[in-house]
């Protein structure tokens, strides 16, 4: 029989703030009630005066409620109780608001029946009356271990006995087949798209939906999970949610840039065994090229969904500003996907494919691609199915994340104004990153638009909101400096080929940021005529990179000629930078270099190959040590080896070296893997091996595009 009389219990739950509890537990709580794991099992219309706690005592829930269904009563599953609320105090209706706010499955008025625990049973005698406890029935607890424990009484919690699973490589090359697809792999969204009849048509899901978010989440059932449904758990989960990681792509963890950017993402980012930059989920390590593999698995499927046929081969876009060593890393990305990259091609070049195809005219156009991660600017001339870029630059540091960010930090000033007080834990500031996500894109339709974060952190042991109205002016005030640095970019880009403002004459938008009205407004300005969309800005590059694997499919339709976007060249004593190709030299493109021995009998010849636009190999990329052994005794400078510095038309490096008594091709070998310790040593041998540079020569090397990112950093 089932005893009326209520109890009261207490639960205290291993998690140290509201916002661990929410990533931890969240799958089990909404608005109408809560499920907990306990021993001691009441019966189904118990009533029950409900606390739940955090780990340091700290009330999280407090009010009336009943037992409304029991688990584990049969002998099946888990033994646990389904509570539903009757009324709660204050804070905790705010703080399931928040909850609600931030899970859609939080928003149902019953509580919610987690996976994996067994059957429910809501019998009023499903449960035998409990023989006397030592306390009385009141004062009853129900039993949680502590976090020490090593495990949690709680359905889908995050601790540490999750385990992240390896990351599946393919188990062989695919086969060379197929059609060729088009993919945008963006910092925000991806896409792919296919030539269909003559036109580019974007791959979409059953919804209509043709951007996959580039997410990868572990869940917290250990399940690695891409695209909208590890979008779902930014909030609830943001250390295990890697989002915007496209940045990092190919990067050293220890370069300024990188610490400088480590602040603003609430996933942890550490270095790999090679020195570049991962990412840490639960007790693994994952390279951003598995991350980026992850995404394109998620545009492959989707790709084949829609073309009902197994895609092996694509066409993939990344900055028009990515280094040698990014472009690569991307190639690599490609086939851990499953992938045969066919051709790696400029986010900006593939757009203003799509906007040309078919045009039949000659003109000269600027794209101007403002993404989520990214900024690039390039000018094509376009005659007939002739696609020339002749001149591009970028910035790597520069796009829509930028700007949530200076919305961020204007509400979390506002905040601290309004309650002298701050929070920093990694829920709150991701919700109200997506919060200033929203407000951003509001305010491109809108003047003003109202911020509610609801319970977004304690004050003073009092839950508070974050509620604020930001108008269109305030933005545009926050977010000028950044719209401005696009605009000193075209300005190099323009001036790298002589051209004048009034010498362009289309110029396309292209990235969801380039919506916003402050950069039309700007663009309008500098070049005197209002730039063009023409097309769906989001799906541009990825129709573009659609049209040139059509193009490689069938041999045939357009010629593309690119450019190198930054200079290639070596390493000289004393730390000076020689370069071999310059940027914006037209691809495929071979250049020569004669080197000779510095020493009688010397038996190898030893170069350092950077990538950059300083005149100091120290502000430059270290793509390689490029070796050349073997060679034959002879007094110093009697041995003379030609080198070969190839670059093809998608921007990637292969060097050969000639010895010119033998007329024999010399062994080589071409590091490109070199970790930061290394290169450190490379530039400090480089620069001791010379005359110590000068003040005035260090002032000479100015740095452009990337290198003025450096500059910025240092407050030069």
């Amino acid at each position: 029989m089932t005893s009326a009389k209520p109890i009261s219990l207490s639960v205290r739950l291993p998690f140290n703030t509201a916002e661990e509890f929410l990533g931890g537990y969240g799958s089990n709580i909404t608005r109408g009630g809560i499920y907990l794991r306990a021993r001691q099992l009441h019966a189904p219309g118990t009533p029950v005066t409900l606390e739940v706690k955090l780990a340091d005592g700290q009330r999280l829930l407090y009010g009336n409620a009943t037992v409304s269904w029991v688990t584990g009563t049969r002998g099946e599953g888990v033994t646990g109780m389904g509570f539903k609320f009757i009324t709660l105090d204050a804070q905790s209706r705010r703080f399931l608001e928040a909850a609600a706010a931030a899970m859609p499955h939080a928003r149902s008025p019953e509580p919610p029946v987690p996976r994996n625990v067994g059957p429910i049973d809501t019998r009023p005698d499903a449960v035998e009356p409990p023989p006397p406890p030592a306390p009385p029935p009141s004062q009853a607890q129900a039993e949680l271990p502590s976090e020490a424990s090593g495990r949690l009484l709680v359905q889908g919690a995050a601790g540490p006995e999750i385990k992240a699973p390896e990351f599946e490589a393919p188990p062989s090359e695919p086969p060379r087949d197929g059609p060729i697809i088009g993919i945008d792999l963006g910092t925000t969204n991806s896409c792919a798209a296919i030539v269909k009849d003559g036109q580019p048509v974007v791959s979409r899901s059953r919804d209509g939906q043709s951007l996959i978010p580039s997410v990868v989440a572990l869940t917290s059932r250990g399940k690695l999970i891409c695209g909208g449904a590890a979008r779902s758990q930014l909030v609830t989960n943001p250390r295990w949610t890697v989002a915007g990681f496209k940045r990092l792509v190919g990067r050293e963890y220890e370069s300024p840039e990188v610490q400088e950017l480590l602040p603003r993402f609430t996933w942890e980012v550490v270095p790999t065994e090679s020195g570049d930059c991962g990412v840490k989920l639960a007790d693994r390590v994952y390279s951003l090229e598995q991350m980026s593999a992850m995404v394109l698995r998620e545009v492959k499927q989707l790709a084949e969904q829609t073309l009902q046929q197994p895609i092996n081969r694509a066409v993939i876009t990344v900055p028009a500003w990515y280094s040698e060593k990014q472009r690569l890393t991307v190639r690599e990305a490609g086939r851990l996907a499953g992938l045969h990259v066919e051709r790696i091609v400029n986010e900006p070049t593939a757009a203003a494919l799509a906007w040309g195809y078919g045009r039949r005219k000659s003109q000269r156009v600027l794209v101007y691609d403002l993404g989520g991660g990214t900024f690039d600017a390039s000018v094509l001339e376009l005659s007939d199915s002739v696609y020339e870029v002749v001149s591009t630059g970028g910035d790597p540091f520069l796009g829509g994340l930028d700007f949530d960010h200076a919305i961020v930090g204007w509400l979390l000033a506002e905040f601290e104004a309004k309650y002298d007080a701050l929070f920093n834990d990694r829920v709150s500031i991701q919700r109200v990153q997506d919060a200033a996500e929203r407000t951003k894109i509001a305010l491109s339709d809108k003047t003003e638009s109202r911020i509610h974060v609801p319970f977004v952190t304690l004050v003073k042991n009092q839950p508070v909101d974050l509620d604020v109205t930001m108008t269109r002016a305030q933005l545009v005030s926050l977010t000028r400096h950044l719209v401005d640095r696009t605009m000193e970019v075209c300005q190099e880009v323009l001036q790298a080929r002589y051209l004048r403002a009034d010498q362009i004459d289309e110029i396309l938008l292209v990235g969801g940021q380039a919506r916003a009205p402050l950069v039309q407004e700007r663009i309008t300005l500098l070049f005197g005529r209002r730039p063009l969309f023409g097309m769906n800005p989001e799906e541009a590059v990825a129709q573009g990179a659609a049209l040139l694997a059509h193009s490689l499919e069938t041999k045939g339709g357009l010629l593309l000629i690119d450019v190198l976007p930054m200079s290639i060249g070596i390493g000289l004593p004393g730390g000076r930078f020689y370069p071999i190709i310059q940027r914006n030299t037209a691809l495929p493109v071979t250049r020569s270099y004669r080197v000779s021995t510095t020493k009688e009998n010397q038996s190898e010849l030893e170069l350092s190959i950077f990538q950059g636009e300083s005149a100091l190999v120290r502000n430059n990329h270290l793509l390689g040590v490029f070796k050349i052994a073997n060679l034959p005794p002879g007094p110093r400078g009697a041995v003379s080896v030609e080198l070969a510095f190839e670059l093809s038309n998608e921007c990637i490096l292969t060097i050969t070296a000639k010895e010119d008594s033998t007329g024999q091709t010399v062994s080589t070998t071409y590091a490109t893997q070199q970790t930061p310790d290394a290169a450190r040593k490379k530039v400090a041998t480089l620069e001791s091996e010379g005359p110590e540079l000068t003040a005035e020569e260090i002032a000479a090397a100015k740095p452009t595009g990337l290198f003025a990112f450096f500059k910025r950093l240092f407050g030069g």
